[in-house]
């Protein structure tokens, strides 16, 4: 199983949303990935070191698959 994926859902650890619940959407370089969170929910890059990777993996184009994962409204995702 490869841990950083796009359409892995994982938890961030640090930062101002840590805690919640996140899904990977690019993969930028070997360090950092584009992630959306759900108490910030547009992309933003993120530091893999900053992540703790679940099982859970979606299909990242689709904006209701990232709701039902991040558990919000796909109204909020941008």
């Amino acid at each position: 199983m490869a841990l950083v994926e796009i359409g892995r859902v994982c938890v961030k650890k640090f930062g101002r949303d840590a805690g919640s619940r996140a899904v990977i959407t690019k993969a930028i370089d070997s360090n950092y990935v584009g992630v959306i969170t759900a108490i910030r929910p547009r992309e933003r890059k993120c530091n893999i070191a900053h992540l703790e990777f679940l099982a859970e993996k979606i299909d990242a184009t689709s904006k209701e698959q990232i709701a039902k994962a991040l558990e919000i409204d796909a109204a909020k995702l941008k």
